[in-house]
């Protein structure tokens, strides 16, 4: 028998897009894929030149938490 009560996030995902600036080329995008994958409460969903867009899950990663582990790569985000 599948026990929902366990197989729910604990808390609901929000789905975020950042526009990113600096990125320029394929390692750029594993740069950030692989950061975000790290994040504590962030999914990630896409990421392109130019942008990412992760679940996140509020009670565990802010806004300003995706947006420093995006600048520890070298690069600026903000909220689409």
């Amino acid at each position: 028998m599948l026990d929902f009560a366990t197989t729910q996030p604990e808390h609901p995902m929000e789905q975020v897009t950042f526009k990113i600036e600096g990125m320029t080329c394929h390692h750029c995008v594993h740069a950030v894929t692989s950061r975000l994958a790290k994040t504590p409460g962030v999914k990630v969903e896409d990421v392109k030149i130019g942008s990412a867009t992760v679940l996140r899950d509020p009670a565990l990663a802010t806004i300003d938490q995706i947006e420093e582990a995006i600048a520890d790569e070298g690069y600026t985000a903000s909220v689409r």
